[in-house]
Parts: structure tokens; sequence; C-alpha cells
């Protein structure tokens, strides 16, 4: 039998002591609202100008610590972290991909190709909602919602749709153009 390394040993120790549920998600979540609150100076800045950090430091420490105190919010926040890491490195997979065919000639860059940014940017907006909606649950009830779905609804719907769609087309007049 394979006996545990002292590496996979480590990061066990480290659960039990809370590093993953307890220190990591308040120090994600304290950083995040601490730079919130230190970019949008909601709580105003002092004479000289500078951010009032010890009130922003104080809010984003007692939501740090009310996030954690929720053992839900800290699983959606864990899973939801565990798939964007998952994202990122299929972009990154993507990026070393298209890299190998542009070998020995200028570098590749998505700014040179901007409806493919704009693509990729689109792609991954709806891979992170469809993260964030699957670590709440609710895209299994959306999928329920959509089994349940009789062809005279699904028809009623498409058609409410194409109405929609007409109608703007219709109504749609372009920058240049005045409306007469």
């Amino acid at each position: 039998m394979v006996e545990e390394s002292a590496f996979r040993g480590m990061i066990g120790f480290l659960n039990k002591l809370g590093v993953y549920d307890v220190i990591l998600p308040f120090l994600l979540v304290f950083t995040i609202i601490f730079a919130i609150l230190e970019k949008t100076k909601i709580f105003g800045t002092e004479k000289d100008g500078m951010t009032k950090k010890n009130i922003n430091a104080m809010v984003a420490f007692v939501i740090g610590f009310l996030v954690i105190a929720s053992t839900r919010l800290v699983a959606v926040i864990n899973e939801v972290m565990a798939n964007v890491v998952l994202l990122i490195v299929l972009g990154v997979c993507f990026l070393l991909l298209v890299g190998v065919f542009f070998a020995g000639k200028d570098e590749f860059s998505l700014e040179k190709f901007p409806v493919w940014q704009q693509f990729f940017m689109v792609v991954m907006l709806i891979g992170i909602v469809i993260i964030f909606l699957n670590a709440l649950g609710w895209l299994q009830y959306l999928f329920d919602l959509f089994e349940n779905i009789n062809a005279d609804w699904a028809a009623s719907l498409i058609f409410i749709i194409i109405i929609i769609g007409f109608i703007v087309w219709i109504t749609y007049t372009p920058k240049g153009e005045s409306k007469k």
C-alpha cells in the first residue's frame, strides 16, 4: 500500500486547522471588500485626501467574519473559486494551443483580434455565471424547470420572442439617422 507523502499530510493538517474553511475565505472576502471600500471611498476621506483606512478595515473585517460564520457561504466560495481557477486554466491552455500556430511569427495577442477577444470575454462571463448558479444550486432548478416544459408552453415562448424581435427590428433607428 502506498504511504501518504509528507506534503499530502501537511495539506490534511492545514485542512484540520481550518485554513481552507476559515482563514483563506476570510482573507479573500476581507481583501476584496477592503479594496472596494478603498477604491469607492464610501466612508469619505481624511482632510489630507487619504481614505479612512481604519473604518474601511473594520467594515471589511466584520463582513469577512460574517461570511465565514456561514458554512453555506464558505462552501459556495470554495466551490466557485475552484471552478473559476479551472476556467482560467482552460483559457491559458487555449492560448498555449493558439500560440503553437503562431510559433516563429509575431507574438500572438488577442488585442490584434478584437472580435475574438470580445467573444472570449463573453464566454468567460457566461462560464462564471454558470459556475455561480451551479454553486448556489440554482442551475439544477433551471434544468428541472426546462425539463417540465411542455410543447405548448415552449411554442408560446418562442412566438413571444419572435414578436419582440420583430418589434425591435421595425422600431430600430440607426444612430446616424434622426427620428422623423
